[in-house]
């Protein structure tokens, strides 16, 4: 990935036929060229951005898969497409990278495609069941790279792949669980609960004295909250359904912004 050698890769035709367009248009060969990263000029009117997770994600699959989609420049070497893997090269340290030069095209065009190119791909969409597939079948495959390299976090990735058989699994469990009967709640503030090796507590958490009591003495490796933001339930996070739950007992609306 960091060759110091320029290199000419036999050009390919990947223009449309004349009869293809209407009008007619002149075949244009392309070459793959590799050129030095610190001549290759950013478009000072590219309108699309790039997060540092996103640069990093872009990097990591460079690493792990290669420089595979080259840097399109217009005839003064300014970036046409592919700012966020430039980024990404210059994060990893690349001397050179593939760039393919579309010398052929007006300035209009240039700005245009610059566009396009991003433009036209947020258009396209995914077939759920297709992907869900995929990504299952990859999965299950002995890989020697983390499958998170393709864009999508664990917590996506476990949402977007449903196998038929967990699916059905998890339905026929489903079923299995007995409604619950409706009952009037017994635990009362201070109650502490021991459910095999976990510990529930009914109590203020903002209260030093429920922490303890509930700890034991140990201190918490990891803490998941979800507390009330000063707004109330109903209208908010209540939803549609019939079951309704009941307001906060602090922070539910009642606080000025001042107080919260």
């Amino acid at each position: 990935m960091t060759a110091l050698t320029r290199v000419r890769r036999r050009p390919v035709d990947t223009s449309p036929l004349k009869s293809d367009v209407p009008g007619g248009t002149k075949p244009v060969s392309l070459a793959v060229e590799h050129r030095l990263v610190g001549s290759l000029i950013p478009a000072a009117s590219n309108a699309r951005t790039h997060s540092p997770k996103q640069v990093q994600q872009i990097a990591a699959s460079i690493k792990q898969f290669g420089f595979n989609n080259p840097i399109l420049l217009d005839a003064q070497h300014r970036v046409i497409a592919g700012h966020g893997r430039l980024l990404a090269a210059k994060k990893l340290g690349m001397a050179m990278v593939p760039t393919v030069c579309l010398a052929h095209m007006t300035e209009a065009q240039t700005r245009a495609y610059r566009l396009a190119d991003n433009r036209l791909a947020e258009l396209s969409d995914w077939d759920p069941e297709l992907l869900a597939i995929e990504l299952g079948e990859l999965s299950k495959l002995d890989l020697d790279f983390d499958l998170g390299l393709i864009g999508w976090d664990t917590a996506e990735l476990d949402q977007l792949i449903v196998l038929p058989d967990a699916a059905e699994a998890e339905d026929e469990a489903a079923e299995d669980i007995p409604l619950q009967p409706a009952a009037v709640a017994v635990s009362r503030l201070g109650d502490l609960w021991t459910l095999g090796s976990h510990r529930l507590l009914c109590g203020d958490s903002t209260a030093l004295v429920s922490v303890q009591t509930l700890l034991g003495g140990e201190l918490a490796q990891m803490v998941f909250t979800d507390p009330p933001y000063n707004v109330p339930i109903q209208g908010h996070v209540s939803g549609l359904g019939v079951h309704r739950h009941r307001e906060f007992a602090m922070a539910s609306g009642e606080m000025t912004v001042a107080q919260f």
